[in-house]
């Protein structure tokens, strides 16, 4: 039995890039109502397709010689400018992409998770509550600004949401 995926370029409304592997255009119709496909660097639920050109196989097909302005298969064809580029990607997104990877590892491995109770954490190490050490948590624009306003202070990384289910 021969089983075909359907491969989507897919986007959050973070415009976070992801692709998603889809066995027909109606499962990913049902998927994308039922709020199942999530992007993986922000949890959005909020995903869309990406436009793609499809892949065909063509190999078997021959041009007809006999056929006015027909292409010989030896001829090569110019790429339009930055086509190449298009399809796989800036290399400068790449590495920009690659860093922030990167950077948000180092923040994860080298910080505590004190979740929803970063403003309190930080207010302890600020007073020397608390032995000082580097931490990461969730606190509301409000709760920024307080911090601020004490003389703490603190900047926002959005880093991803670790995931305990099946991604596309």
């Amino acid at each position: 039995m021969l089983l075909t995926m359907k491969v989507y370029n897919l986007a959050c409304d973070q415009n976070h890039r992801f692709e998603g592997w889809f066995a027909s255009e109606e499962d990913f119709v049902t998927q994308s109502a039922a709020q199942q496909i999530v992007c993986p660097v922000c949890d959005s639920f909020k995903v869309g397709k990406l436009p793609s050109a499809p892949h065909l196989n063509l190999s078997a097909a021959r041009p007809n010689a006999s056929r006015p302005g027909a292409a010989r298969p030896d001829a090569a064809r110019p790429d339009p400018a930055g086509a190449e580029e298009q399809r796989q990607g800036s290399p400068a997104m790449a590495q920009f992409q690659q860093r922030l990877q990167d950077m948000a590892r180092h923040v994860i491995e080298n910080t505590e998770d004190v979740g929803e109770g970063f403003t309190e954490e930080a207010r302890r190490i600020h007073y020397k509550e608390v032995a000082e050490h580097g931490i990461r948590g969730v606190a509301s624009p409000q709760q920024c600004q307080e911090l601020a306003e004490e003389g703490i202070e603190v900047f926002q990384l959005p880093l991803p949401i670790p995931h305990k289910r099946t991604l596309q």
